[in-house]
């Protein structure tokens, strides 16, 4: 197994909670991942409420679905 060593700041040190000195590969990516999706999302929420679509139902969420759907099935 090949080592490596990566500089960060205190605050995203702290912010990613790197308590341990040794962490997998793996589980930093888990990190990186899980901060991008994060990112994604709260993106995704201001475009919504942009566009006014934050606010819709669940039935109306539902009917929009079966209109695509239904789109492409007939075409």
């Amino acid at each position: 197994m090949q080592t490596i060593q990566l500089k960060i700041s205190n605050t995203d040190y702290k912010k990613y909670n790197l308590e341990n000195k040794e962490i997998t590969f793996s589980d930093l990516v888990d990190i990186i991942n899980k901060e991008y999706a994060r990112k994604a999302l709260i993106e995704c929420n201001k475009i919504a409420e942009k566009e006014g679509i934050s606010k819709m139902t669940m039935d109306e969420i539902n009917s929009e679905i079966n209109a695509v759907r239904d789109a492409k099935t007939n075409s």
